[in-house]
């Protein structure tokens, strides 16, 4: 009886109900945005877009349908990322596809492209250390296609979804395995490498200890600076670099360039690029 119970209960779920359900379950779960997080994850599954859930709100799921809801609320009920849930996310005018492999695209990151795109000149040479997902260096060249972008991060890993993002997206920017910088005459040098203290790892939130790569975010020594101090150490003399990193950490990034290095503010209102040159 139960069981039987519980299949009618399913087949006659529809879209408002199962977004209201799944919002309760995800804000006990204490995720920060169980509405918007609920409405993404519907979506998803029944692969429409958030405008359509209230357009459709009274429609009947279909078990399978019902099933699928189930599926990705449970992941993130455990606190995996709506991001790698559904595989995608948005980026400046670009979305891009996203899975464990990469660091998920954050929105302060934005600022990083916002100052490249400012001090770079008509057909600039730049190009993106640590690209991850390849997100700043797409969004280059897709908001300036007159620049000549290239890309390489550590991770083969990382590089080969970089790779199929800049295909899948038509862009034309090469994405290469390499640690470090690698040589080349470029007028800029953008960077988002980690920058977390090894000790603040664990006091991040789940969605980042449980999920994210660990090598994407531990930036390395008591400060979190390490990946950033080797790049400035390997790069040559008087290469430019834009380089993102936390707002308290602003004032020792600046102290590691020179060039009149020059931090600059996000919509969070903290200083969370610096631009600067090698020492």
């Amino acid at each position: 009886m139960a069981a039987g119970a519980a299949r009618a209960d399913v087949r006659e779920a529809t879209v408002r109900r199962s977004v209201r359900d799944a919002e309760a379950r995800l804000r006990e779960a204490g995720c920060h945005t169980p509405r918007l997080d609920a409405e993404l994850l519907v979506a998803d599954a029944l692969d429409t877009d958030r405008a359509s859930l209230f357009v459709a709100s009274e429609r009947a799921l279909s078990a399978v349908a019902a099933g699928r809801v189930a599926e990705r609320v449970g992941r993130r009920v455990a606190r995996e990322p709506v991001a790698y849930i559904i595989g995608r996310r948005g980026f400046r005018h670009l979305e891009l596809a996203v899975d464990r492999r990469v660091l998920i695209p954050r929105p302060e990151t934005e600022l990083l492209v916002e100052v490249a795109l400012r001090t770079l000149p008509i057909g600039g040479r730049v190009h993106d250390v640590g690209t991850g997902s390849g997100a700043v260096a797409l969004a280059l060249k897709d908001e300036r296609p007159d620049l000549e972008v290239s890309a390489s991060d550590a991770s083969e890993d990382a590089a080969v979804v970089a790779r199929g993002n800049a295909a899948r997206l038509d862009l034309d920017v090469g994405v290469s395995l390499a640690r470090g910088l690698p040589a080349g005459a470029y007028d800029l040098v953008v960077a988002n490498l980690p920058y977390v203290a090894e000790e603040e790892w664990l006091a991040l939130v789940p969605e980042i200890v449980r999920h994210e790569p660990a090598q994407a975010v531990i930036g390395g020594g008591p400060d979190g600076l390490d990946a950033i101090r080797t790049l400035i150490g390997e790069a040559p003399r008087g290469t430019r670099l834009a380089l993102e990193h936390a707002p308290a950490q602003a004032s020792a990034v600046r102290a590691l360039l020179c060039g009149g290095a020059e931090s600059f503010s996000g919509l969070g209102g903290g200083e969370d690029v610096t631009l600067g040159q090698t020492p």
